[in-house]
């Protein structure tokens, strides 16, 4: 596997202060992708021990959150089995911290792969400029989806992704929204609720 970038006390990429692994390869290849240098499977780093280390050294400290699988697209066929054994070497080192991923992939043809179950939540699905939201936290279009992969999992109906909240403003538009919902940890005004998209 290969990836362009490690970033630290991310705020953008998941709730809490994450570490962001960005991986290279992508097939979607989104219209105007943020990061179109990382389409590219055999573009940027090798991923050695040294990058590993320098991933847990981060998880090691208690006000990191866990990590953030990104890119490039962390279930490209060049990254997703090495992923899934990084991602379980967390979970088993560092099982209180967690994992999100994000991935061009729509949840429905993603759900069985045997790497979801180290992860926490899944963003899905291609970023769609004629979607694109600057407001929304956590996803760049609309229709893109932040999956509570636990809840979901738990399921009879396992292709029906649960929402971790629904769409998350930075900012929410009214006074009588905030005033009239339990606005949960992640700001949205789900009230923690579990959503079925």
């Amino acid at each position: 596997m290969r990836y362009h970038n490690i970033t630290k006390d991310d705020m953008k990429n998941g709730d809490g202060l994450r570490v962001v692994l960005w991986v290279a390869g992508c097939l979607h290849r989104c219209r105007e992708c943020q990061n179109p240098c990382t389409w590219d499977p055999e573009g940027g780093l090798l991923f050695d021990d040294n990058a590993k280390q320098e991933i847990f050294d981060q998880l090691d400290k208690s006000y990191i959150s866990g990590i953030t699988f990104s890119g490039g697209d962390p279930l490209h066929p060049a990254n997703r089995a090495y992923v899934e054994d990084l991602c379980k070497e967390i979970k088993e080192k560092y099982p209180d911290k967690t994992i999100w991923l994000y991935t061009g992939d729509s949840w429905e043809g993603i759900y069985d792969y045997s790497l979801m179950k180290y992860v926490d939540v899944c963003v899905d699905g291609e970023f769609i400029v004629e979607k694109k939201d600057v407001t929304l936290m956590w996803k760049g279009s609309s229709n893109q989806r932040v999956i509570d992969v636990k809840k979901t999992l738990r399921q009879d109906d396992k292709s029906k992704p649960i929402l971790h909240c629904g769409d998350y403003y930075a900012n929410p538009i009214t006074p009588d929204f905030v005033q009239e919902e339990n606005i949960s940890g992640c700001g949205c005004g789900c009230g923690g609720k579990e959503i079925a998209q």
